[in-house]
């Protein structure tokens, strides 16, 4: 059962956690940029990757 304590402490505490995750970011995101800058073709990639075998698994005959 959720109490008004239970809600306004899950509330501080997204409201905190999300504040501090876009700091963070802020912060690493010059350093991201120069370690990881091919990351996002890998991304794509691993998405087409798995949309095809998806669909290799829905449509092949059973």
């Amino acid at each position: 059962m959720l109490t008004t304590g239970k809600i306004v402490f899950a509330l501080g505490f997204f409201i905190v956690f999300v504040v501090a995750m876009f700091w963070s970011y802020r912060k690493d995101s010059f350093t991201n940029k120069i370690h990881f800058k091919g990351a996002s073709k890998i991304l794509i990639i691993t998405m087409v990757i798995l949309i095809l075998m998806i669909l290799y698994v829905k449509m092949r005959p059973h």
